[in-house]
C-alpha cells in the first residue's frame, strides 16, 4: 500500500508542468528587424444595397475613375453606388518578407456603408510611408458581423463595417535590410527589468563571456564575437531559441466590437459590490393606410404609427469578495445571464473603482 502511494505520488510530481519556459525570440524585437505599416484607398463592389449612400461624392467619383481607366464613360450623376464602398485597406509587410509572399489586410469604411458582409475588395495597391507601392490586395472579404434593416427596423451584430482577407496581398517590392557587423540591440518591449536581467545573464552564460549589456531599461546589445561574424544569422538564430521564465503580468484585452474578452488566470479583485441591469430600447415602426370608400372624393392616406417600448431588467446586488481571480467573477456573471458586452461594462467599472488589479487593454 506504501509503495503504491508512492507511486501515485511520483507520477503526479513528474506530470506536474514546470512554469513555461519561453524562448527569447517570441519575446524581443531585434533592431532593424521589424514590420512596416502599408496602407490604400480601394473600392469594394458586390455589396447587397448597403454600400454608400449617393450622397458621398468621393465613392461616386472613384467609381467613375476607375471606370474612366477601363475606357468606360460614365457621367457621374448616372452612377448608383448603393453596392459600392469606399475603404481603407491597411496591412503589415513582415521583416524579410519577399516578393510573392502573400499578407493578411484589413479593410475598414470610410463612407457610409452600412455593411462590407458579401463585398469584394477591388486591386488596390499598398504603399508605405515614403510613397512606394510594396503589396497590391485584392480578394473577397471576411466580415464578422453583420446589419440587416427592413421597415424602419434594424439589427445590428458586432462591426459589420472591417473586414478581413487572409492573404488578401501579395508582396510586390522587399524592403532593404542592413545591419550592424559588430553588435545588435534587442528590445523587449513592454517586460520587466527582471526579466532583463535574466535575458542578460542567460545570453552571457550561453557563451560563457560578457557579450551581453543592458543600455536601457528595456534593451540589450549584444557583441558580436569574432568568430560568429562570417556566420552572423546562425548565431542569432542560436542566441534567439535561449529560453527564460518571464514574469506574468496581470492583463485584460477587450475587444468592444466584438464582444471578446481575454484575460490572464492570474487576475485578481478586491472586495467590490457589483450591480449591472439592462436597458433595452425597441422602436417599431407599423405604417397604416386608410383606403377611401368606393367612388367617393376620399383620398388615400398612408401614416406611420411608431412605438417606443422601453423594458429594463430587474438586477441584484452582488458583493465580489477579496481576493476572488477574474475567472471566478467571471463564472458567476455567466451563471446569471451576463453578456459578454455586459461584462465589458462591468469590468470597465471595476476597474474605475480601483478593485481590479490588472491593466485593462481595449482593442
Amino acid at each position: 500500500m506504501k509503495k503504491l502511494i508512492l507511486t501515485i505520488i511520483l507520477v503526479t510530481v513528474l506530470t506536474i508542468p514546470s512554469f513555461a519556459a519561453v524562448k527569447i525570440r517570441d519575446l524581443v524585437n531585434v533592431q532593424g528587424i521589424r514590420d512596416n505599416q502599408l496602407f490604400g484607398y480601394g473600392l469594394v463592389v458586390g455589396l447587397n444595397g448597403s454600400g454608400d449612400k449617393q450622397q458621398t461624392e468621393f465613392t461616386v467619383q472613384s467609381l467613375v475613375n476607375m471606370l474612366d481607366r477601363m475606357g468606360i464613360t460614365v457621367p457621374q450623376g448616372d452612377v448608383k453606388v448603393k453596392n459600392v464602398a469606399a475603404v481603407m485597406v491597411t496591412a503589415k509587410l513582415p521583416a524579410f518578407a519577399k516578393a510573392g509572399n502573400k499578407i493578411d489586410v484589413t479593410v475598414s469604411s470610410v463612407g457610409d456603408a452600412k455593411s462590407l458582409e458579401g463585398g469584394t475588395l477591388l486591386l488596390t495597391p499598398l504603399t508605405g510611408a515614403n510613397g512606394q507601392v510594396y503589396a497590391v490586395a485584392q480578394g473577397p472579404l471576411s466580415v464578422g458581423g453583420m446589419n440587416v434593416s427592413a421597415g424602419g427596423a434594424q439589427v445590428t451584430k458586432n462591426h459589420p463595417t472591417v473586414g478581413m482577407i487572409p492573404n488578401g496581398a501579395i508582396v510586390e517590392k522587399e524592403i532593404p535590410f542592413h545591419l550592424e557587423s559588430d553588435y545588435f540591440d534587442l528590445s523587449f518591449g513592454s517586460l520587466g527589468v527582471a526579466d532583463i536581467v535574466q535575458a542578460k545573464s542567460a545570453i552571457n552564460s550561453f557563451l560563457g563571456t560578457p557579450i551581453a549589456t543592458i543600455t536601457s531599461p528595456t534593451s540589450i546589445r549584444v557583441d558580436i564575437p569574432g568568430e560568429f561574424k562570417n556566420n552572423y544569422y546562425d548565431f542569432l538564430s542560436s542566441l534567439l531559441n535561449i529560453e527564460i521564465q518571464p514574469e506574468t503580468f496581470a492583463r485584460v484585452i477587450v475587444d468592444e466590437r466584438t464582444g471578446t474578452i481575454v484575460m490572464g488566470s492570474d487576475v485578481r479583485i478586491s472586495t467590490v459590490a457589483v450591480a449591472h441591469g439592462n436597458l433595452t430600447i425597441t422602436i417599431t415602426n407599423q405604417v397604416d393606410v386608410s383606403q377611401p370608400t368606393p367612388f367617393s372624393d376620399g383620398e388615400t392616406v398612408v401614416t406611420n404609427n411608431p412605438e417606443i417600448t422601453v423594458a429594463e431588467e430587474q438586477t441584484n446586488l452582488m458583493v465580489v469578495p477579496e481576493g476572488v481571480t477574474i475567472s471566478d467573477l467571471v463564472k458567476a456573471l455567466n451563471a446569471i445571464g451576463v453578456t459578454p458586452r455586459d461584462l465589458i461594462s462591468i469590468l470597465q467599472a471595476i476597474k474605475a473603482a480601483g478593485a481590479l488589479h490588472a491593466e485593462l487593454e481595449l482593442m
